[in-house]
């Protein structure tokens, strides 16, 4: 069978060949360049969530619920990151289902400073560590988003129990089911078999082994979508999961009738900022190498987000009669959201077109649409990052296309970029998207439900009305 597979495929559909040398065949080596890139890249990551989402979404809520907020996002990142290394990792990026992986790296067992984990090229290796802690970013960052959703009203105790539970039974069966396969060496070599044999009887094992290898992949991944850096796994998948919590909580005390302004713009505007900056790694980084394919995700990481700001603050300026710091950082955000599955296969303009699309879309989700259904997603979850992330992720399926720029999808059976299938390709993007909300969005009510009868998801009356800083914390943001 012919499987396609784009180059710089998603984001961690990478590393799953992460496997090490055998005796019997040359060493493969480390490229130490590729390996400081991804290192960086890593870091860039991290500096998103803390302080970067941290210090976005706390200026966008009122001063009660500053420290909640950052406590809250802070709280993700040192549960996923231990997480991550006890049995994440290895549920995400070992074999097992097509749906699950398996526990042979659980604890890390048999990943040691010489283990290589595979890219996206043949023979191009790098440390297997620097790729777990560049997975364990996206895996932090992606519940992080989530609580933006129902700020200002959800217990820490609720947050406590339902993050672990979310990052395991939702991200990390998507992280498997879109990035997990073999890797492009087993491929490359199984099809290399297959060329090779002499007869009959030998074409037929060596088929059926390279088939065996393309089986070995997830759900997703198989069905031919491609996502560079996270459309599905990060921003649709927080981006349901959110709107979810929030209809399932309820609004705020006074929602609609009280003005719940943010209480800092500049603090959400530095907070934007570093996410910006972030980006860089979360995108280019997905590249797993510092080659043009990570400075194409580079290039159309900077364009489409400014044209999605851009976008955004004009469509506002017209409609309401006036540009605003909310509108130019939000934005700015969902263009980076729209762009990031996109990334690595979408030339410059095409990005540039998806960013403006991403500003006016998401812009009128986050105005027209929320106000006419009345739910209250407090930050504008699933308005900038599971509806920019529809249209990231759909948009790819039309940009990766050479015609228009795109890199097209690289069939490593063929060892060369295959013929563009819109129809072919469109289909497998919109098994992406619908896989993604029925799995992350009928899972998170269910999650949602579990922890409200364990220790009830919604603070008091009273204690939202304090604010959650004080009687969750003992503490204030402030103190003036």
């Amino acid at each position: 069978m012919t499987f396609k597979r784009p180059y710089g495929a998603g984001l961690a559909a990478l590393a799953v060949g992460l496997f090490a040398a055998t005796a019997a065949c040359a060493a493969p080596t480390v490229n130490k360049g590729d390996n400081a890139w991804m290192m960086t890249s890593t870091v860039l990551v991290l500096l998103m969530t803390i302080p970067g989402l941290a210090l976005f979404y706390g200026g966008l809520v009122r001063t009660k619920n500053m420290l909640s907020v950052l406590m809250q996002v802070f709280y993700c990142v040192c549960i996923v990151t231990v997480l991550w290394a006890l049995y994440g990792y290895s549920l995400a990026f070992t074999g097992g289902s097509e749906f699950f992986g398996g526990f042979s790296k659980a604890f890390l067992m048999g990943v040691t400073p010489d283990s290589m984990g595979a890219t996206f090229s043949v023979d191009a290796n790098i440390t297997e560590l620097i790729f777990i802690c560049f997975q364990m970013t996206f895996a932090a960052i992606t519940p992080a988003l989530i609580v933006g959703a129902f700020a200002e009203r959800m217990k820490f105790s609720a947050i406590a129990l339902f993050i672990p539970l979310w990052v395991t039974l939702i991200y990390f069966p998507m992280a498997h089911m879109v990035w997990y396969w073999a890797g492009p060496d087993a491929i490359t070599d199984a099809a290399k078999a297959v060329a090779a044999a002499t007869d009959e009887a030998a074409k037929k094992a060596a088929q059926a082994k390279l088939d065996e290898i393309m089986a070995d992949a997830g759900f997703i991944f198989k069905k031919g979508a491609i996502d560079f850096a996270g459309g599905t796994v990060v921003h649709i998948n927080a981006g349901i999961a959110g709107l979810v919590g929030a209809l399932l909580i309820g609004k705020r005390i006074g929602y609609g009738k009280e003005l719940m302004a943010p209480h800092s713009l500049t603090l959400s505007m530095v907070g934007a900022s570093l996410l910006w900056v972030g980006w860089f790694g979360f995108n280019a980084g997905s590249n797993l190498e510092a080659s043009g394919g990570a400075a194409l995700a580079m290039t159309n990481s900077f364009v489409a987000t400014a044209a999605a700001a851009l976008a955004w603050m004009f469509a506002e300026w017209i409609v309401r009669g006036h540009p605003s710091m909310l509108g130019v950082i939000s934005g700015a955000v969902a263009g980076l959201v729209a762009v990031t599955p996109a990334a690595g296969f979408a030339g410059p303009m095409g990005a540039i077109v998806l960013g403006i699309v991403a500003g006016v879309v998401c812009l009128f989700f986050c105005t027209v649409v929320k106000n006419s259904l009345g739910y209250d997603d407090s930050l504008d979850v699933f308005g900038v990052h599971c509806v920019g992330g529809i249209i990231g992720a759909l948009g790819t399926g039309i940009l990766v296309n050479p015609a228009l720029g795109g890199t097209g999808v690289m069939d490593y059976v063929t060892g060369k970029v295959g013929d563009y299938d819109f129809v072919a390709q469109m289909t497998s993007q919109i098994w992406g998207v619908g896989t993604t909300l029925v799995w992350s969005g009928v899972g998170s009510a269910i999650l949602f439900k579990v922890v409200d009868v364990i220790v009830g998801l919604r603070a008091t009356v009273e204690v939202e009305r304090e604010g959650l800083d004080l009687t969750d914390h003992t503490e204030r943001a402030y103190n003036m």
